[in-house]
């Protein structure tokens, strides 16, 4: 199991931005899918942007598109988030989760399906304030 470690997270006001890092135990996580999950309050956990081993390919969810960029940095065993134009919606605790398989068939949307992530930090805190 790897074990991942989120960072980041901060108070902003909406307009701003802020960068996430999470980090692997492992470098084994560079042959990982990973992606970022958000919980807000009283919400269910929503995929927000996805990307597979080699960083080729990539999905976000429709709010954040246009906002938000995944990367990963292998050399570092680090996925990263870029958030930008940040709304108070987009406040929540952000996860970081690994999968070494998202299953026989799947599609870019599957990189944003909770339910295909085996391994998950504990999260980092995100407020946007109006």
């Amino acid at each position: 199991q790897v074990q991942l470690v989120e960072s980041g997270g901060d108070s902003v006001q909406a307009g701003g931005s802020l960068r996430l890092s999470c980090g692997a135990s492992e470098s084994s996580v560079n042959d990982y899918y990973m992606a970022w999950f958000r919980q807000a309050p009283g919400k269910e956990r929503e995929g927000v942007a996805g990307i597979s081993s080699d960083g080729g390919t990539t999905y976000y969810a429709d709010s954040v598109k246009g906002r938000f960029t995944i990367s990963r940095d292998n050399a570092k065993n680090e996925l990263l988030l870029q958030m930008s134009s940040l709304k108070p919606e987009d406040t929540a605790v952000y996860f970081c989760a690994a999968s070494a398989s998202l299953g026989l068939f799947w599609t870019r949307s599957t990189l944003i399906n909770p339910s295909r992530y085996n391994d998950w930090g504990q999260g980092t805190q995100v407020t946007v304030s109006s």
